[in-house]
């Protein structure tokens, strides 16, 4: 830590151990990743803008199409989704994988400067064809929500691990906790994403008290930060250098700035030039992208494994 910088607050503490609630055999995705420690850094999604529909009952693989959920409707919300660049989750409360009823929906925006997040009811699934996704209906949430990615009909490793996740996180009200559809990153369960402002956390240990206790706070809970979703993958990755270096650990520090490619060493490698609104001007972070010398399973259910890039700080000015 440079001189000057924050010591980390208790919910940054790399103490805890990083155990996700939950235990599966030593040939799950998410057991391998922990024995071989991969990074989780810089793995947040694309997305910027989602639609959460509550829809409780089993899901299948493709949760939308294979659930309870209108089977005329879904392709349909499926398409009008992907012209908008909005991500589907189907979401439901926590134990209640076996409940008839269900029918509230969210529209949430992460993009900077626009996040929130708006409560509605729907009386049918249509209606979820016409509602404008725009925040100009339902009724603000106050407080982040918490989606604990519980999709076992896409990984086991997600609900056994989730789930157990989702029944123990000691959000203020019970509203604020969700089990989700998939979000990625499989063997980086329990995955847990946090909106409005979309950040990604994966392997939550305990019973994720400190990723709250933080967010409450208006904070990132670090050790477990995967990155915030909308932003490029070398922004992630100097974002999290940077809180590591500095101790800045607001939701909004750290703006980007510029993006610069820098030539790299090797041909298989990567290294960007990272410029971030600092609290006394910019701060230039160089990270650098490697691939990984092994393959690996990246799911259980991969069909063959494949390289991942895992990102370094290289430095911080």
């Amino acid at each position: 830590m440079t001189a000057g910088a924050r010591p980390p607050d208790d919910f940054c503490r790399t103490d805890v151990p990083a155990r996700p609630a939950g235990r599966l055999d030593a040939s799950r995705c998410s057991v391998q990743a922990m024995e071989r420690g991969d990074s989780s850094i810089a793995t947040a999604s694309p997305v910027q803008r989602w639609l959460l529909v509550e829809q409780p009952g089993p899901w299948g693989r493709d949760a939308l199409t294979q659930s309870r959920f209108d089977a005329h409707v879904a392709p349909l919300l499926a398409e009008r989704a992907r012209q908008e660049g909005v991500r589907v989750l189907l979401v439901r409360r926590p134990g209640d994988r076996l409940a008839d009823s269900g029918r509230r929906w969210a529209y949430a925006d992460s993009r900077p400067g626009r996040e929130g997040m708006w409560w509605s009811v729907r009386a049918e699934d249509a209606d979820l064809l016409t509602a404008p996704w725009d925040g100009s209906v339902g009724e603000p949430a106050a407080r982040p929500a918490y989606l604990v990615c519980t999709h076992g009909g896409h990984d086991a490793c997600c609900a056994l691990r989730g789930r157990p996740l989702a029944r123990a996180l000691p959000a203020p009200g019970p509203a604020d906790v969700w089990e989700c559809s998939h979000l990625g990153g499989d063997r980086f369960a329990a995955n847990v994403l946090v909106l409005p402002h979309g950040f990604y956390y994966g392997q939550v240990p305990g019973d994720g008290g400190l990723l709250v206790e933080a967010h409450e706070r208006g904070r990132v809970a670090l050790p477990w930060l995967r990155g915030r979703a909308g932003l490029p993958a070398p922004v992630q990755a100097a974002q999290h250098g940077a809180r590591e270096e500095l101790g800045l650990l607001g939701v909004d520090d750290l703006a980007p700035l510029s993006v610069t490619r820098l030539d790299p060493p090797e041909p298989e490698v990567e290294r960007w030039e990272v410029a971030l609104a600092g609290p006394d001007g910019p701060v230039v972070v160089v990270v650098e992208s490697r691939p990984s010398p092994e393959l690996v399973h990246l799911t259980c259910s991969a069909a063959r494994p494949g390289r991942v890039r895992t990102w370094h700080r290289l430095s911080v000015s």
